[in-house]
């Protein structure tokens, strides 16, 4: 699977977390940056990721800032994405087989290195379990299309 990563400058260790973890599942990574500390807009990388998993290029997608908030509220606006916040192995793996998300949002300020890779390994290998759940995701694409 190919997975877009990127975070701004307050997330940048946990993104680096997320990138090895991601390696080691044997994913190939595209890291958008940023390629320093200094402070960016989360928006812009938000929208790098959300660009790249919409459009295909990329299967899935990380995003990490200081609590993943900014990042999750700003890649939901990307239509296609489902993007979800999480702080724990089990909303990665339900994130995963009930909503069928997209990319995964960390909080660096939130959770440490360790749970970091973790949830990252739990949401990269739980397959969506379609079924009853499809319905609902379909209702979830459905809402992208609408203006209003």
């Amino acid at each position: 699977m190919k997975l877009a990563v990127a975070s701004d400058h307050a997330g940048l260790l946990l993104r680096a977390e997320a990138v090895k973890a991601a390696r080691e599942l044997g994913h190939e990574v595209e890291d958008l940056g940023p390629a320093g500390a200094e402070s960016v807009d989360y928006p812009d990388f938000a929208r790098r990721v959300g660009q790249r998993v919409a459009s295909g290029e990329a299967q899935a997608g990380v995003l990490v800032c200081g609590t993943g908030i900014g990042m999750s509220i700003a890649a939901n606006k990307v239509p296609g994405i489902r993007a979800a916040l999480c702080t724990s192995e089990f909303e990665a793996r339900m994130a995963r087989a009930h909503n069928d998300a997209n990319v995964l949002c960390l909080g660096e300020r939130v959770v440490g290195a360790g749970l970091a890779g973790s949830i990252v390994r739990a949401f990269l290998s739980q397959p969506f379990e379609g079924g009853r759940h499809e319905r609902r995701v379909a209702k979830l694409r459905e809402l992208d299309s609408r203006k209003t």
